[in-house]
């Protein structure tokens, strides 16, 4: 089926609340990736989230956001067509308001998030309310994320040198005063490349969170940003607090480039010419007694590889988070 709306991305959230599991919000920037996300959630039944930051957005673009967007949602849309799962589209970290009341004109995004976690609590407030009153004036089903509270390190445009933990009673007030679907929440993880040792969950924090929304009759699906090194055993007490949605950015970027890297350095002069002979690349080595090999240098050899891998770890992240075998849409 095509990838689908903000509408039906709202049942996958309320079915993963009362069961307890969470979608694997996956980034991507370039094709390769994306195909082998749809290959490995596809491969345990479980709904996919993509997502696209306004970086990745440029980079499809070769500069130009929107035509990065509209380039990835009709590839998104194309390859989504071809399976039985639920495939959806949040922008990831988004800090610029008017690129958002672009994208959502677009009507091509399922869900936004829109990034004010840096401003103070009352300008947080004042700029997730006003995409939100956008999306409301569009009359739009787009969901809306917003993030209370700060997470080190750096993701796309938004850096971080210091942390802080999103408060219960903040969040029940933001989540009233903004009327946001989603809330991102920090709780001990940080963006880039972190190993689960070097974090400090507080899942029971998540928990209070959760039950302070609740008591005040707002059931709000929480989000679990920076969760890429973190270990099953670390993920288990978050999503039975009440996390919803984790994202994974640096995982993905790591295994695109170790499998491409694997590649190239098993056998090296497959690229370039050994020792002794010059790398004569102008004249394509028309004159040297030794020819690169295309079986090797070939894109299109890294980017099967890269699909095949990133399908695998898509698969085996998708199963702790418990989405597996959960798809709304087979």
């Amino acid at each position: 089926m095509t990838f689908l709306d903000g509408s039906a991305l709202a049942q996958v959230y309320d079915a993963a609340f009362e069961e307890g599991y969470a979608l694997v919000a996956s980034n991507v920037a370039e094709p390769s990736v994306l195909a082998g996300l749809i290959q490995g959630a596809d491969a345990v039944d479980s709904d996919l989230l993509v997502q696209l930051s306004a970086g990745a957005c440029r980079f499809a673009g070769d500069g130009d956001a929107m035509v990065g967007l509209r380039a990835m949602g009709g590839y998104i849309d194309a390859l989504a067509s071809a399976v039985d799962i639920g495939v959806f589209l949040n922008m990831d970290h988004q800090t610029d308001v008017d690129l958002i009341e672009q994208q959502i004109a677009s009507g091509i995004p399922s869900s936004i998030m829109i990034d004010a976690s840096h401003e103070s609590f009352e300008e947080n407030i004042a700029t997730s309310h006003q995409v939100v009153r956008m999306r409301d004036a569009a009359a739009s089903d787009i969901l809306i994320e917003a993030e209370l509270g700060q997470i080190k390190g750096v993701e796309d445009d938004v850096a971080s040198a210091d942390a802080f933990t999103t408060d219960p009673d903040e969040a029940v007030e933001f989540v009233e005063r903004v009327g946001c679907d989603l809330l991102a929440i920090s709780v001990g993880t940080q963006h880039g490349v972190a190993k689960g040792r070097d974090v400090e969950l507080q899942p029971e924090l998540a928990q209070e969170i959760t039950d302070a929304l609740e008591d005040a009759g707002l059931t709000v699906p929480l989000v679990l940003h920076g969760s890429s090194g973190l270990q099953p055993e670390q993920l288990q007490p978050m999503l039975e607090a009440g996390i919803c949605k984790m994202n994974k950015d640096t995982r993905y970027q790591y295994e695109y480039t170790r499998t491409a890297y694997d590649l190239y350095t098993a056998d090296p002069t497959a690229i370039e010419p050994p020792a002794g002979i010059d790398d004569a690349r102008e004249s394509f080595f028309n004159e040297v007694p030794w020819s690169p090999s295309k079986e090797v240098f070939d894109p299109r050899v890294a980017g099967r590889a890269i699909r095949e891998r990133v399908a695998t770890v898509h698969s085996e992240l998708a199963m702790v988070a418990g989405s597996a075998d959960q798809t709304l849409f087979r």
